[in-house]
């Protein structure tokens, strides 16, 4: 009987971050805003691939990379379903499921033409929302400005 490989062999990381569970139509968004493509480290990245649990999913392993707060707050932004894998020496370290930030400071630009932040030199600050359909939005400290998903542009 012939048996055929039905999955992909990718070599484990022996240090670095693995971003699971990014919704298939985030992972190219989750590569840009980190700027992983830029990146001197070996990246493997994967999308649309099955997942039990969300039907389909993306993947991002990089290695030699661990993430700063700024960076898990804008893939929190992005991808709120996405858990972050750290592996030191090819051992799982750590492994936790991003949050939605109660703020995000300096990470995102107003969308306002007008605010304070787009015309001096003054840091961008947002409260995380979610409005009664549980959709998240970002209200701008100093214009009061709310914006969604699509509205969102990182600095």
């Amino acid at each position: 009987m012939d048996k055929k490989r039905k999955e992909l062999q990718v070599s484990a990381l022996r240090n670095g971050t693995v971003i699971d569970h990014i919704p298939s139509d985030k992972t190219f968004q989750v590569i840009k805003i980190l700027n992983l493509e830029a990146s001197e480290n070996q990246i493997y990245f994967g999308t649309a691939l099955e997942s039990k649990k969300f039907g389909k999913k993306g993947i991002i392993k990089i290695s030699g990379k661990y993430f700063a707060d700024n960076e898990i707050k804008k893939i929190a932004l992005v991808a709120p379903s996405a858990t972050l894998i750290e592996i030191r020496d090819y051992e799982v370290t750590k492994k936790e499921k991003v949050q939605l930030p109660e703020f995000v400071e300096n990470i995102v630009r107003c969308f306002n033409p007008k605010c304070v932040t787009n015309i001096q030199a003054v840091k961008t600050k947002f409260r995380v929302i979610e409005d009664h359909r549980g959709i998240m939005k970002l209200a701008c400290r100093y214009c009061e400005k709310t914006m969604g998903k699509e509205n969102i542009e990182f600095l």
